[in-house]
């Protein structure tokens, strides 16, 4: 008998095996240029078929990697089955206690509409399309974790099930080792199948684009470290570097285009971002300005990311510095073949270990890198990754070495999102919980 009838017996849920109609499509992973050689994709009804599928790969020596959507797959899944969660949703915000609770499937998006109305927010992203659990499991760099720290730390509790295929509500008090290395760790530990946390007064919001040619980008830049030097923690800002290919389907203020902007939002009034924006306000030739006074359900209007698939390749960074000699980095080469550089302001809350803070800990590198290249075929592939090894060797007396989970790369490991104690806790309470290997996350910290 085949994988695929032996799980269509284990569980309710939608099954797919090599050969299956969809099964290209339901092993897709959100980068379109990652390859998931799978097994066998599930697609659960419930929590009740997680707990299905879990026994089962148990009993028959197979390892589960759960993913609602894709986003941060690697590709290391040979042989695995692909769990898709996405069918656990469900969004209750409760606003006495300025809590959220959701499925495993939830999207971002979700949260702040449904949180929006209350004056609340989590601590999303920039994009409303990842999903709140995978995102939150690998920390989670929010708008706002200048404020309120990375989104992990705002964890009460996880539901999930054990290698073993058991239920369980791991929090502080139940289970506190496990409830540690969830928040940060990675999905090597456990499936989770909802999460509750806490949210954040977003009373007042205000936050947009601004877009200028990218030959301001120098004056740009010098304004960026200004307002950041004396940013207070409830504003964000981050520096952007853009070169759009000429292609249709972009709006004409992007198609073809090099610019450089500045993405921000601020958890206050109007009147008081503008004034702390201000050094922004003499650079001339200014091509956009998005800034407006936003709901919360409107984030991830500010940077307008794609909320569909596509095939890319990135590199995350945390700077050390920001000074003349990164800005000469950054700016004296053209940025093609990569589509955009982002330096994100850190430090606030982010620089201080939380109390009872989890596997994500801390982060004291001031800024934070991302570069990505569009990769729609091998000759692009090929010219994307030099230009990316250029940027990175050139930057690396200015780099601290370590990345954010939520931000490694194809064929990086978790290694570079820890320091050594923390990883070698990690792979203690995996050695420990999961001896059988009946989980993979998408950077395993015994990898």
């Amino acid at each position: 008998m085949t994988i695929g009838n032996d799980l269509r017996r284990a569980v309710r849920g939608r099954v797919l095996v090599a050969g299956d109609e969809d099964f290209e499509q339901a092993r897709r992973a959100w980068n379109l240029a990652v390859d998931q050689p799978v097994r066998a994709v599930v697609e659960a009804e419930d929590a009740d078929d997680v707990v299905a599928l879990v026994r089962y790969a148990r009993l028959a020596g197979l390892t589960v990697s759960a993913q609602p959507s894709g986003h941060g797959a690697t590709g290391d899944v040979e042989d695995v089955i692909l769990l898709r969660t996405g069918r656990l949703g469900g969004v209750r915000v409760s606003p006495g206690p300025r809590t959220a609770r959701v499925g495993a499937g939830v999207k971002w998006g979700e949260v702040l509409t449904a949180a929006s109305p209350h004056g609340l927010t989590g601590l999303a992203g920039s994009s409303p399309a990842p999903n709140v659990v995978g995102y939150t499991l690998g920390g989670g760099l929010s708008w706002f974790s200048r404020l309120h720290g990375l989104a992990a730390d705002s964890v009460r509790s996880f539901d999930v099930v054990d290698a073993a295929g058991d239920r369980a509500t791991v929090d502080a008090g139940s289970d506190p080792e496990l409830f540690w290395a969830l928040r940060g760790g990675g999905g090597d530990f456990a499936l989770v199948t909802a999460m509750e946390f806490a949210l954040h007064p977003a009373p007042l919001l205000y936050g947009g684009r601004l877009m200028w040619p990218a030959e301001r980008a120098h004056e740009v830049l010098a304004a960026f470290r200004e307002v950041t030097a004396e940013a207070p923690e409830e504003l964000a800002v981050w520096f952007d570097l853009f070169d759009f290919p000429p292609l249709p389907f972009l709006p004409d203020v992007l198609r073809g285009k090099a610019l450089v902007a500045v993405d921000t939002a601020f958890l206050g009034d109007a009147d008081e971002a503008r004034a702390l924006l201000r050094p922004f306000d003499g650079i001339g030739g200014l091509v956009s300005d998005s800034r407006r006074v936003l709901t919360v359900a409107e984030l991830g209007d500010i940077c307008a990311e794609p909320t569909e698939p596509s095939p890319g390749v990135g590199h995350a960074e945390l700077l050390t510095v920001l000074d003349d000699a990164v800005a000469e980095v950054l700016l004296s080469d053209p940025l093609a073949p990569l589509l955009s550089v982002q330096i994100r302001h850190l430090g606030g809350a982010l620089a201080r270990p939380a109390a009872g803070g989890g596997a994500c800990g801390h982060l004291t590198e001031p800024y934070s890198l991302y570069a990505i290249g569009v990769v729609p075929g091998p000759e692009e592939a090929a010219a994307v990754e030099a230009r990316r090894k250029e940027l990175a060797g050139a930057l690396v007396p200015y780099t601290s070495g370590r990345k954010p989970y939520t931000f490694l790369g194809v064929g990086e490991r978790a290694a570079a999102a820890f320091p050594g104690d923390v990883l070698a806790r990690l792979r203690g309470v995996k050695r420990a919980r999961d001896p059988h290997n009946v989980f993979r996350g998408n950077y395993p910290v015994l990898g």
